[in-house]
């Protein structure tokens, strides 16, 4: 059973696997919380939003992002993820996608701490940030930017990507001018403001979430295992050296011709995104895009 589980789990994409998380943590909070009344260790999981807690558990401005205070809360976050998630990963890898993911909950996450130590109105009160919603609107902005054509069915209407942007953005504004849910606007703006932005610059050549995960590789690394290869002795071969001096020339010369190709071949299916939609790509277009973002 369990390692079936697991075999499950392992087909999952990346945004599957968020869901699959954040699914397990809401169930384990219901059950050893709420049933078994346990001590409530959530809180030491919750961004809180005075500076000094927030020293205490630098952790919580991702761990937050994990828990939600009810069913409806983590089922509309979810439904979203899936969504604005695959469509996501159907252009870019799992990679730049935990990027956009994990730099919207900070920077949501630092919005809030941000507005309830700066805000007159909100000087003094004491609020604490849950839920993934900072994330996945980070990853939702971040696509209709990308794909601002693409033309997507709310309900009865049809509407281009760039303008359910615009409607989510609005609403978060109005909400926050009214005063409901304030943390959470706060975070839901900061996640947009970054999954726009990521997206503009990426669009532009510039990939601003690669010093991130850079060092999200480096902590990881840290716990894997060094494996040191065998010693071996080897000697020079000065007859064959300028042999493989021209044949290293030349295969190098090949694959920077390939890259050039196949980069030239992404600019100009972007590009036709960009004009006319994803949909109107032809299958072998939009295989060749998945592939090379997987390969990104």
């Amino acid at each position: 059973m369990n390692g079936d589980l697991k075999y499950q789990y392992a087909r999952l994409n990346v945004a599957e696997k968020l869901i699959a998380i954040n699914v397990v943590v809401f169930l384990s909070t219901l059950i050893f919380v709420n049933l078994f009344r346990l001590p409530n260790i959530v809180q030491w999981f919750n961004l809180p939003e005075n500076i000094g807690d927030f020293i205490l558990q630098p952790w919580s401005i991702v761990t937050y992002s994990f828990f939600h205070n009810g069913l409806g809360h983590i089922f509309w976050n979810m439904l979203m993820l899936y969504f604005f998630g695959r469509t996501f990963l159907n252009l870019f890898n799992a990679k730049k996608f935990l990027n956009v993911y994990f730099l919207g909950v900070i920077v949501g996450g630092l919005l809030f701490m941000l507005g309830y130590n700066t805000i007159p109105a909100l000087l003094g009160q004491n609020s604490v940030l849950i839920g993934a919603s900072a994330g996945v609107t980070a990853v939702l902005i971040f696509v209709c930017t990308y794909l601002p054509n693409q033309t997507v069915r709310l309900l009865i209407i049809d509407l281009k990507l760039w303008h359910l942007g615009v409607i989510i953005v609005v609403l978060d504004l109005v909400r926050l001018s009214t005063g409901q849910n304030v943390g959470g606007m706060l975070s839901h703006l900061g996640g947009a403001a970054l999954g726009y932005v990521y997206a503009k610059q990426l669009t532009n050549g510039t990939d601003i979430g690669a010093g991130f995960g850079r060092f999200m590789d480096s902590l990881a690394n840290i716990f894997k295992k060094e494996k040191k290869a065998p010693m071996k002795t080897v000697y020079r071969n000065t007859a064959s050296k300028s042999a493989s001096n021209k044949t290293v020339h030349n295969t190098a010369t090949t694959i920077d011709r390939k890259k050039a190709d196949k980069q030239r071949k992404i600019d100009a299916i972007l590009d036709k995104i960009s004009k006319s939609g994803y949909e109107s790509l032809s299958k072998e277009e939009k295989d060749f895009l998945f592939i090379a973002g997987k390969e990104d």
